[in-house]
């Protein structure tokens, strides 16, 4: 029996017919059961300008919802141009990082933390991005998180300089 009661598993599927999971989800992106009140999810796919990305991404970690800005980082990551390609992905890195991390999985949180700010540090600054302040924010991070002394989400980053 699956968990939605019926007789046999099978997989949940999008409109064009892709395997996704619909379990409801929290915060930090944890499926909870059928039925459960979760938190929406973001679309996928999504394009926007380099300052909506990050205007958007900075909206979801302030909300404590890390696991969601990795998602628009993603739609970034696999849409933008290919020479900024691999610092959208490090951004995603240090979302998932992040989210990782405040699920109680410091070792991996602070693994993607390290690798995310390596990603960035490689690649420079670009549209406004606070790339040494990031880096700075993402080895001292995962530093503490693997012996408890911090608050992952509590301590979400700046992504921009000029952000209050």
């Amino acid at each position: 029996m699956d968990e939605r009661g019926g007789g046999t598993a099978r997989r949940d599927r999008d409109a064009e017919g892709r395997a996704r999971n619909a379990r409801p989800r929290d915060g930090l992106g944890r499926p909870l059961p059928y039925g459960a009140p979760g938190v929406a999810r973001q679309p996928e796919g999504v394009l926007r300008t380099p300052a909506g990305t990050l205007a958007e991404a900075q909206r979801l970690l302030d909300a404590g919802m890390p696991f969601h800005a990795h998602e628009v980082f993603e739609d970034a990551w696999k849409s933008g141009p290919e020479e900024e390609r691999e610092l959208w992905r490090g951004l995603a890195q240090l979302a998932v990082g992040l989210t990782h991390a405040a699920r109680g999985n410091a070792t991996g949180g602070a693994r993607l933390l390290r690798r995310g700010a390596e990603r960035i540090a490689a690649h420079g600054p670009a549209h406004g991005i606070d790339v040494a302040g990031l880096v700075v924010w993402a080895e001292d991070l995962a530093e503490r998180a693997g012996d408890g002394a911090a608050d992952p989400v509590a301590e979400s980053p700046r992504l921009t300089a000029g952000q209050g």
